[in-house]
């Protein structure tokens, strides 16, 4: 689906002509339509348009509704006045009213919402249906805490790396807990602009700002008697991390525009790749909301430290692609292999990314290791550090022998030890070359977009 592309149906070829001038004022790519049942006819289907607005039907409104609901993906709707009373049983969550004359900033907000409804969307399309998968003592860890607390009303704080499967955790949670007949409702608030995310959360009136041209409900509405999950809450700004502190207190909130306190029965999972400690210290989050949220955390981990799930997780993307008509591909057991090697920077979601990639490049075929994108053949290997190098700043076959490593009597935790080694190198290599990386990338015989993925993997600033 183009995220730009919408479908205007009007059987008055002026006015349609001025929607969707104003459409393409507002950076979309508008396709008119003045015969509904030509278009109904054409292979298209409703899914591959990001909004569709509807404006004059005449007698062809039956045969338009039967076709668009035929699709159950079909994208939001934008209503013109006259159809608001033939709208032919659409959720109010599934389409608005558009008013006229259109104005520039009502249409933005409105197709503000559709974006943020098509991610949604996208971000549900593209997770596990069957939770955090995986054998691993890593993951065994998490399955056993989603286990503990999901029986329970209890807030949960899941943090972890992006990409790490924070929202497959939290819907696992819901859909183990009493409330898993009710909705779960997510919103993503780093993805939503500042100024529309209370609008967002707790709806609003009409007539509340301009643009507001109807009465909308909010996402804590949506969630009433299920689970509401805030991913990256750690981006939210510090007014509205105040509302959400005084909804986690008093179960309580009003739309924008309202007077009417209205009350919620809501479970409140939240997310965030940040650390939220270092930003209370800077005064980028609230301590008392921190620890309203942090009641049960849970950590996800990343995915090179459960590698041995990777097969297994393969197998899950692929079987989710085939469910959902996207695509068939099967990996050999060297190119898995070789994907066990890789770092990861992007965790569970670059390999999902990578998995329908592959989709699309081998369709119905068996991918080997001299299919994979070069990142993740073993010959991109050699740009990594090796042991050699990292026991020994020059490489030198003399600098390892003056400091080899003795081990422990009580053993030692490699993986941890040649993660300090590494991070201690890379922080040489910045100071000694003024903290520019290609040039610290040419000290330690790296590419610098190797290094600038280890300096997101370690946290590392330049």
């Amino acid at each position: 689906m183009s995220e730009s592309r919408v479908l205007v149906i009007d059987t008055n070829p002026e006015q349609g002509r001025s929607v969707a001038a104003v459409l393409e004022f507002v950076d979309f790519t508008p396709e008119c339509w003045t015969d509904v049942e030509a278009l109904c006819a054409q292979k298209t289907r409703p899914r591959e348009y990001a909004a569709i607005v509807i404006g004059g039907l005449g007698e062809q409104g039956d045969a338009f509704y039967k076709w668009l609901k035929r699709d159950p993906q079909f994208p939001f709707v934008l209503l013109l006045p006259e159809q608001v009373d033939a709208h032919h049983g659409l959720h109010p969550d599934e389409h608005a009213v558009l008013q006229m004359p259109i104005r520039h900033q009502q249409l933005s907000e409105l197709m503000q919402r559709v974006s943020v409804q098509r991610m949604d969307t996208d971000a549900e399309r593209s997770l596990s249906r069957l939770g955090p998968s995986g054998d691993s003592p890593a993951i065994a860890r998490v399955r056993s805490m989603i286990d503990q607390v999901a029986p329970f009303d209890t807030t949960v704080l899941i943090t972890g790396e992006s990409g790490t499967g924070k929202e497959v955790a939290a819907r696992r949670i819901h859909a183990l807990s009493r409330r898993a007949n009710k909705p779960f409702v997510a919103v993503n608030c780093g993805a939503i602009p500042a100024d529309l995310l209370e609008s967002e959360l707790f709806g609003h009136e009409k007539g509340a700002f301009t643009g507001a041209v109807a009465q909308r409900r909010g996402r804590f509405e949506l969630a009433e008697g299920g689970t509401l999950f805030l991913d990256e809450i750690g981006d939210m700004s510090l007014p509205m991390q105040v509302k959400i502190l005084r909804v986690l207190q008093e179960r309580s909130f009003e739309r924008v525009g309202g007077n009417e306190t209205k009350q919620c029965d809501v479970r409140i999972i939240a997310a965030t790749h940040r650390d939220l400690e270092s930003r209370i210290v800077s005064g980028d989050f609230r301590e008392d909301l921190f620890y309203r949220l942090n009641v049960f955390p849970v950590e996800m981990p990343r995915l090179t430290d459960r590698i041995d799930d990777l097969p297994r997780l393969v197998d899950d993307l692929i079987a989710s692609l085939q469910a959902d008509g996207r695509g068939d591909v099967a990996l050999d057991a060297r190119a898995v292999s070789a994907l066990q090697q890789y770092a990861w920077p992007g965790n569970v979601r670059e390999l999902a990314n990578l998995v329908e990639r592959l989709s699309v490049l081998h369709p119905g075929q068996t991918v080997g290791v001299d299919d994979l994108p070069a990142r993740y053949q073993p010959e991109s290997a050699g740009d990594e550090v090796t042991p050699a190098e990292l026991l020994g700043v020059n490489g030198s076959s003399a600098g390892v022998a003056a400091t080899q490593p003795s081990l422990p009597d009580a053993g030692i935790d490699l993986r941890d030890h040649m993660a300090s080694v590494e991070m201690a190198l890379i922080r040489q290599a910045l100071d000694a070359s003024n903290g520019v990386v290609a040039h610290a990338a040419q000290l330690l015989h790296l590419r610098r977009t190797t290094l600038v993925e280890k300096l997101r993997k370690y946290d590392l600033g330049r």
